[in-house]
């Protein structure tokens, strides 16, 4: 399926719940959000409808997302109905792994490829700082019983948060070395609380912290993910270090992937508001020919890039990254 652009979409990221049970200051208030209506959340029946109906527009990599996605009931359930639909071949899930370790066993029973967890400190103090609850313990003991799963890569994902977690990078990036894990670092994107927490410390600028600490690294070419990622290898180290540089290193251009929100929102980019309300038409009785061709349309409109670092207001989404299912 190919935008106005001619970029090929194949990867939708899903988020199938709103809620969290971490607060974390770039994410969402101390005291949470208002929660949406679960009878406004896309049902797994819709979820998986609307997944067919991409799957036959070419979509066929899919992740699962939030909020935090454990916290919603039977959550391998959806993974396995996704997993099944002719032409989806990859089935993935970020989660700030909590929950994940009661999970794991069944995640991985029902087809899932991957799991992605967030973790942005390894010091008890820190993480508590970030997320405003305990857990560390909870998420590294999760991140270790999914590498017993050798059919499930396992990559953690870190997000610079300028003045913050800086002195954590370093040994995050660690996990990557005794332990079959890619780490990968997101930059921050000026969207809702994250905007405070952007700065100068890009993806050259992390690397080159990592080579001091860890000697010489390799850049690797190719895509080991189902995004447009980097990655780089550090000599001695079993897992691959990542970047995520929306800003830095604009990759909008190599961009391959499209948004559902919990509410059944699709956007075709993060940064702007517009879309096409999905869960009305799965409600109002719509046939998946007329489902089909609004997709079709809304991801070819798909913008050309994002404009965080432009001095432009209409259309921009007000919404935080909880919200959105970042």
């Amino acid at each position: 399926m190919l935008d106005q652009y001619r970029r090929n979409i194949e990867y939708i990221r899903i988020s199938i719940t709103d809620r969290c049970n971490l607060r974390c200051m770039y994410c969402m208030p101390e005291g949470g959000i208002e929660q949406v209506e679960h009878s406004d959340i896309l049902t797994y029946d819709e979820i998986t409808r609307l997944c067919r109906i991409l799957a036959g527009k070419g979509i066929s990599k899919v992740k699962i997302t939030g909020g935090e996605p454990l916290v919603r009931k039977n959550a391998a359930e959806l993974v396995r109905m996704v997993k099944n639909i002719p032409g989806i071949n990859n089935v993935t899930l970020t989660t700030n792994g909590i929950l994940l370790g009661d999970q794991m066993q069944d995640l991985a029973e029902a087809g899932t490829d991957a799991v992605n967890i967030s973790l942005d400190a390894l010091s008890q103090e820190m993480f508590e700082k970030i997320t405003r609850r305990k857990g560390l313990d909870k998420v590294l003991e999760a991140m270790d019983k999914a590498l017993q799963f050798p059919n499930v890569r396992v990559k953690v994902n870190c997000v610079l948060l300028h003045g913050v977690n800086e002195d954590q990078w370093i040994p995050i990036a660690g996990l990557a070395k005794d332990r079959p894990v890619d780490v990968r670092f997101i930059e921050m994107m000026p969207i809702g609380y994250g905007r405070q927490y952007c700065g100068e410390e890009t993806e050259d600028h992390v690397r080159h912290l990592l080579e001091e600490a860890y000697g010489k690294a390799v850049s690797l070419s190719g895509r080991f993910g189902n995004g447009p990622s980097t990655y780089i290898q550090l000599d001695g180290f079993k897992g691959k270090i990542g970047f995520i540089s929306a800003i830095s290193h604009k990759f909008c251009g190599d961009c391959n992937r499209v948004r559902l929100t919990a509410e059944g929102f699709l956007k075709p980019c993060l940064q702007f508001s517009h879309g096409a309300d999905m869960r009305s038409l799965l409600r109002d009785g719509s046939s998946d020919a007329q489902i089909g061709a609004i997709m079709e349309k809304t991801i070819f409109e798909k913008p050309g890039s994002h404009r965080f670092l432009e001095k432009q207001e209409e259309g921009l989404e007000n919404k935080k990254m909880s919200e959105i299912g970042g």
